[in-house]
């Protein structure tokens, strides 16, 4: 799987929603040791979750399986990373990072774990949430020349921003994204692009508001994000369907191709009395990789 459309949030502690992730639908399961899980609950979250890893080794699963640990600042990270990573998680998710240090700093745990584990190394992958304080967002340029091998997307979070802040709110009156949001959004957006690796949309937090996570995860993918973060097991249909390129995208990039293909040393070729060039073709490539079709 090259592409993640979805990452579904499951509470670590929770036996009844661990139950029922197997049939999500979701590319990617987090299991969460960090904000939906109360301090008193941490302890059997980890082993929850690190059962429910022990249950599903990697080469038979569907879907993957990633694990939110709480903050490098707080005295549990390191507690959770030792509970889970010798059940080889696909990836850890990282909350409040204050910018590509952190991940780093990570990577170096994770180092040393694997090799405790015998595991592969480097096999362990990273995403950060990039924008939950404020001084991370102003570190998020700096993600495209961190050379962390280990980053497989970024993806950015408001609601710990705007407490952090101590905004009443995150929207504006009209019910977007408020200034501040809307910068630390694309920012985290052109991130994730400079390193090269998957830009993830943050959360729509109605999960009971079909059309309106739908309009919003298609105006995402339209500005360059491939995937979505999701809070309940409703919304990852339609956001596997939004991230996914419909026959007509498919169709359209295979003519692209094919035009530049039978015109191999032209920088510009016409297609349906249009004239489209290099970028043209990157962006059809880019379909089809999302589509799993090799171009």
């Amino acid at each position: 799987m090259n592409t993640i459309r979805s990452f579904l949030f499951v509470p670590a502690d929770s036996e009844k929603k661990l139950g029922k992730a197997d049939e999500s639908g979701a590319d990617a399961i987090i299991l969460d040791l960090e904000d939906s899980v109360a301090p008193a609950n941490k302890p059997s979250a980890r082993k929850l979750a690190a059962d429910f890893l022990t249950a599903r080794p990697r080469a038979g699963r569907r879907y993957q399986i990633w694990v939110r640990i709480n903050p490098l600042d707080t005295d549990l990270a390191l507690s959770d990373l030792a509970a889970v990573v010798a059940f080889a998680p696909d990836g850890i998710m990282l909350p409040k990072p204050e910018g590509p240090a952190d991940v780093l700093q990570l990577s170096h745990y994770l180092d040393a774990l694997e090799v405790q584990a015998g595991l592969e190394p480097g096999s362990i992958g990273i995403v950060p949430v990039a924008s939950e304080t404020p001084g991370a967002v102003f570190k998020l340029g700096d993600y495209g020349e961190a050379g962390l091998a280990r980053l497989t997307a970024i993806t950015w979070g408001a609601e710990d921003l705007s407490a952090a802040i101590g905004a009443s709110t995150n929207l504006d009156a009209s019910g977007e994204w408020a200034p501040a949001y809307k910068l630390a959004r694309s920012l985290a957006l052109l991130a994730s692009h400079a390193a090269g690796v998957q830009a993830i949309e943050t959360l729509y937090v109605d999960f009971r508001d079909e059309e309106g996570l739908r309009a919003s995860c298609r105006a995402a993918r339209s500005e360059g994000f491939t995937g979505r973060l999701a809070i309940h097991p409703a919304q990852v249909a339609v956001i596997n369907e939004c991230f996914s390129p419909s026959p007509e995208e498919i169709s359209h990039a295979q003519r692209v191709l094919a035009a530049f293909a039978a015109n191999p040393d032209a920088g510009t070729v016409g297609l349906d009395g249009k004239m489209i060039d290099i970028p043209h073709l990157k962006q059809a490539k880019r379909v089809l990789a999302q589509a799993g079709i090799a171009a």
